[in-house]
């Protein structure tokens, strides 16, 4: 009997062990600054290309259960640059915001990693125009799915892991607002006149790609040092209309590894 009962409680303290293993989450957060070039073409405002300087801050965080293979990922991606055209002598001011969240399911084969997915990325901005007097802005507004892919390896460098990664984002289908040529604002919204505005996007007419290339380098045990680049080259032709930013940037930032146990 006496057996039977410690036989019992061992068997449900691996049951609970096993419990809290699944159900436990390891969490990475990174966040970084950047710095670089970024291009801007929007016929809507001028014909004539602007290019100049920017900043970027990127927030990323992923999670993933217990030993599942499945990793959540989310990336918010803020950006805000100032340009000009070829003379000089007129300006324009570009920021936006985008979201980036999906799902990654990953190999391991000794050091290397590889993960393929999806993401759902969501965009919001503007272009302005500091000279124009009748077109000053133009509002940038998508929704996209974008097919993710994710490969790291690791080098033991100095007797601590450097891990070196890449992350690509590829355009598939998605939606996106633009304004018809010689339609301006105030007859989308004030008056309704509604003339194609929303328009749908694919790799042909709206190819956006995105890029980071990293390498991460531990300064603690929880905390490694970030240091990489970021491309996000944004194009679109609609309703007559051409457009695109190209924005490259030198990252660097931390990143903070933490598991979550279950209460």
């Amino acid at each position: 009997m006496m057996i039977s009962k410690k036989l019992s409680v061992l068997c449900l303290a691996l049951l609970t062990a096993g419990s809290a293993a699944l159900a436990q989450r390891a969490v990475t957060s990174a966040y970084q600054l950047g710095a670089g070039t970024t291009d801007i073409l929007d016929t809507y405002l001028s014909q004539e290309k602007f290019s100049g300087a920017g900043l970027t801050f990127l927030a990323t965080r992923e999670w993933q259960k217990g030993n599942s293979r499945w990793t959540t990922l989310t990336e918010h991606e803020l950006n805000f640059a100032t340009a000009e055209d070829r003379a000089g002598s007129r300006e324009e001011l570009q920021a936006d915001y985008s979201l980036f969240v999906g799902r990654l399911y990953g190999w391991q084969w000794g050091r290397l990693t590889l993960q393929a997915g999806g993401m759902v990325a969501a965009n919001v901005g503007v272009v302005y125009n500091t000279s124009n007097s009748n077109n000053l802005a133009q509002a940038r507004l998508s929704l996209q799915l974008m097919p993710t892919g994710a490969a790291a390896y690791d080098i033991t460098l100095f007797r601590r892991t450097l891990r070196l990664s890449y992350e690509l984002q590829l355009p598939l289908a998605g939606v996106m607002f633009c304004p018809n040529y010689g339609q301006s604002y105030y007859e989308i919204f004030s008056l309704g006149n509604y003339d194609h505005n929303v328009v749908p996007m694919t790799l042909v007419s709206a190819p956006n790609f995105r890029q980071q290339i990293a390498a991460e380098y531990p300064v603690t045990r929880h905390v490694n040092l970030r240091l990489g680049y970021l491309g996000h080259y944004q194009q679109a032709e609609a309703n007559n209309l051409k457009s695109h930013i190209y924005s490259h940037r030198v990252m660097i930032g931390v990143v903070r590894n933490f598991t979550i146990f279950p209460r």
